[in-house]
């Protein structure tokens, strides 16, 4: 059998009964848009974060566009981001007709580089975007710093860091909003899509709730545009209420599987995540460095251990992008990483026969090249 970087199977094998019975609370429920899953998850989720609101919404994309649309930024408006991300941080500043200006990102970590925010700074910057990336949080005080001094609000990027913790608070809890993505993979993930913006704001909570639901505040009214369809489903609520409660030991043996990385793999040329500052790192990926990555990888395939590369194209360099005008080699660290990064897999239910399976053929492969 192939060995892949996720794999939902054996957590459905052990949650099966709570999963189906996820189902069967809203099919009984007698209401399958919105209703008390919907609502219950939105208040328990707020309440993990400490925060005041929760706003379910269809997906993580989303998520970021309706949160920035909420906070204020408006077409045209400048949004300070990187481009080491899953492109959807990008197509949803985009998406809203906000304009990405990216900075790079650390060495060591992979993380924003705050020291080159401030510069990057115009006066028709409105926000800027902090990506939580792999499962560990940008340095957020310096971050909040420059933000407060050119008036510029912070939406962060957290689809990669529920749970994650920056010198004791969580990711989510730092700006004026955060957007969450609940894709399968994820480290909180529904069976489904699902996404939600954290905000200790009213106003933002109430733009948000007409956002998501054709502006309306009522049925049949639309109060405001542009207005959107973007309601979390019903019964991924409810799966996520239920595997919230699990969150914390879902953390718990994520981290176990990166200390048998670490432990296995250090010494070994393989570069392995650094910790930051302050920082709980999750590992919703675990992600590596090499610079014969594609070697390594063309020998794990041969023993059909497939990897993952997050993410082999920076951002702006991608054809849907290329109207941005970032040349080449204006972003120097994120396009080094993207030769050389690789994940390893990386789930909580990840069986401990696979993991020794894919530690023994990177020794191998790591011998080779």
């Amino acid at each position: 059998m192939p060995t892949r970087v996720w794999d939902y199977l054996p957590e459905y094998e052990t949650e099966r009964a709570d999963l189906l019975d996820a189902v069967q609370t809203v099919f009984g429920s007698g209401q399958l848009v919105f209703g008390p899953s919907v609502a219950g998850f939105e208040g328990e989720f707020a309440a993990y974060h400490g925060v005041a609101h929760c706003v379910g919404v269809d997906n993580g994309t989303n998520a970021i566009e309706l949160g920035l649309e909420a906070i204020g930024i408006r077409p045209g408006d400048e949004v300070i981001t990187v481009s080491n991300t899953a492109a959807p941080t990008v197509v949803a500043i985009d998406a809203m007709g906000a304009v990405p200006r990216f900075v790079d990102v650390r060495e060591e970590d992979f993380l924003m580089d705050v020291d080159a925010v401030e510069a990057a700074v115009t006066s028709r910057t409105r926000c800027i975007v902090p990506v939580h990336l792999y499962g560990q949080c940008v340095d957020m005080a310096p971050l909040r710093r420059i933000a407060e001094r050119h008036g510029i609000a912070i939406l962060e990027d957290c689809a990669q860091a529920h749970g994650a913790r920056h010198h004791g608070a969580l990711a989510g809890t730092f700006g004026a909003a955060a957007a969450f993505s609940f894709y399968p993979t994820k480290v909180l993930g529904a069976y489904g899509d699902g996404g939600a913006v954290l905000t200790n704001a009213a106003e933002v909570d109430r733009a948000l709730r007409r956002l998501r639901y054709y502006g309306m505040d009522d049925v049949y009214h639309t109060e405001s545009t542009p207005a959107h369809n973007s309601r979390l489903d019903a019964v991924q609520a409810e799966i996520l209420r239920r595997k919230l409660t699990r969150l914390d030991s879902y953390l718990t043996a994520r981290r176990a599987v990166a200390d048998r990385y670490a432990d296995a793999l250090s010494g070994t040329g393989l570069v392995l995540p650094a910790v930051a500052d302050g920082n709980e790192h999750v590992y919703y990926v675990y992600v590596v460095r090499h610079p014969r990555r594609d070697a390594i990888l063309q020998k794990l395939r041969a023993d059909d251990i497939h990897l993952n590369i997050s993410y082999p194209w920076p951002v702006h360099t991608m054809r849907g992008f290329t109207r941005l005008g970032v040349p080449a080699g204006a972003l120097p660290v994120t396009e080094r990483l993207a030769t050389e990064i690789f994940s390893l897999p990386m789930y909580p239910s990840l069986p401990r026969d696979l993991q020794d399976r894919v530690i023994d053929a990177v020794l191998q492969a790591l011998a080779a090249v």
